[in-house]
C-alpha cells in the first residue's frame, strides 16, 4: 500500500478504521465501568490517526510492536473485534486465550507481535524483528510504537544505536500525548526530542498526529526507506489522549487543564477532521458517513455479544504457552 498513491477508497477506509477504533474504545469504557471486564484498560481514543495513519504503510507481513495502550494498533493492523473483545474480557477464543487482556494482546497472524505493559519494554522485540528481517532479506519492516514517556527508557537509546549501525528495517513511532500518567512531559524530558534521534545518525521528523494524510505521508516515507535498506527513522505524532491515563483516572483536572481539553477535542479531533476534509472535497456525504458509522456501531456491539457469550479458559490451561 504505501509504494501506491492514494486513492478516495483508501481514505474512505482509514476513517472507517479510526471510527472503528474510537466506538470500540467507547464500548471498552462501558464493560469496565459496568464490572464486565477485569483489570484496568487504557484507552487509546483521540489518538486513532497514528494508529491508523502508520499501519496504513504497511503490508500484513510487516511487525508492529504495541504499548500498553494498545487497542487501537491492533486494531488498525488487523486484529478482528470480536478477538479483541473475547481477550479484554478473559475469555477463550481471545487473541492470548483470554489470559494476556488488554496490555498483552498479540497476533502474529496480522505481524502484531505483541503490546507491552512495561513503558519502552517493546523497543528491543521491534528492533530485533528488524535484525531477523534483515538477515533473512524478507523486505519487512518493523514499527515499534511507545509514548514520550519511553524516551526516559535507557533499552530505546540502545536499540536505536544498534539499529543505526545495522542500518536495521525498523521505524520508531513516538506517539507524544503530552502527558506521561499525569506529569506534563515538559517536566521529565529535558532537551530536543528529536535530537535523541539524530544523535545517532537516525533521521527524524515531527507530525501533526491529529491528521491522518500527514502521519500516512510521514510514515510511507520511513518505511519505505526501511524497505530500501537505508536503516531506521524516527517519528514524533503530536497527539492527545480524550480520556485520562487509564479508565479510572476520570477527574483530571488537577493535572491536566479542562480548557486544554477541550480545546483538542473539540478543535483537533482526527476523526472529525477526516470527516470534514471527505465531505469537502466531495468524497463521501454527511449520509453516507452517518450509514458507516451505523454499520460500525452494529460490527462492535456483535463483537461485544460475541465476547459476553464465549466460555473462558479451561482451569487445566494456567500452565499452557509458559515459557519457564
Amino acid at each position: 500500500m504505501a509504494t501506491d498513491p492514494p486513492t478516495d477508497d483508501l481514505w474512505r477506509e482509514l476513517y472507517e478504521r479510526m471510527l472503528t477504533i474510537r466506538i470500540f474504545e467507547e464500548h471498552v469504557n462501558q464493560l469496565y465501568t459496568t464490572a464486565k471486564m477485569p483489570g484496568l484498560a487504557h484507552l487509546y481514543s483521540g489518538e486513532e490517526a497514528v494508529a491508523v495513519g502508520v499501519c496504513a504503510a504497511l503490508r500484513r507481513e510487516d511487525y508492529i510492536t504495541s504499548t500498553h495502550r494498545g487497542h487501537g494498533h491492533c486494531l488498525a493492523k488487523g486484529a478482528s473485534i470480536d478477538r479483541m473483545f473475547a481477550e479484554l474480557l478473559g475469555r477463550e477464543p481471545g487473541y492470548c486465550r483470554g489470559k494476556g487482556g488488554s496490555m498483552h494482546i498479540a497476533d502474529q497472524q496480522s505481524g502484531n507481535l505483541g503490546a507491552n505493559a512495561i513503558v519502552g519494554g517493546s523497543a528491543g522485540i521491534a528492533t530485533g524483528a528488524a535484525l531477523s528481517a534483515k538477515m533473512r532479506a524478507s523486505g519487512q519492516v518493523a514499527v515499534c510504537f511507545f509514548g514520550e514517556g519511553a524516551l526516559g527508557q535507557g533499552l530505546l537509546y540502545e536499540v536505536m544505536n544498534m539499529a543505526s549501525l545495522w542500518k536495521l528495517p525498523v521505524v520508531y513511532v513516538c506517539e507524544n500525548n503530552l502527558y506521561s500518567e499525569y506529569t506534563h512531559f515538559s517536566e521529565t524530558t529535558a532537551g530536543s526530542l528529536t535530537a535523541r534521534a539524530e544523535a545517532f545518525g537516525i533521521p527524524a521528523a515531527t507530525v501533526d498526529g491529529q491528521d491522518v494524510r500527514a502521519v500516512l505521508g510521514a510514515a510511507s516515507e520511513a518505511v519505505e526507506r526501511a524497505r530500501r535498506g537505508e536503516g531506521p527513522s524516527f517519528l514524533i505524532c503530536e497527539t492527545y489522549r480524550t480520556h485520562g491515563h487509564h479508565v479510572g483516572d476520570v477527574d483530571r483536572a488537577y493535572y491536566r487543564p479542562r480548557e486544554e481539553e477541550a480545546a483538542w477535542r473539540d478543535d483537533r479531533d482526527p476523526i472529525v477532521r477526516l470527516g470534514a476534509w471527505l465531505r469537502e472535497s466531495d468524497l463521501a456525504s454527511t449520509e453516507e458517513l452517518d450509514a458507516i458509522e451505523v454499520r460500525i456501531r452494529g460490527e462492535i456491539e456483535a463483537g461485544v455479544a460475541f465476547a459476553l457469550d464465549a466460555p473462558y479458559p479451561a482451569a487445566e490451561e494456567v500452565d499452557m504457552h509458559v515459557y519457564a
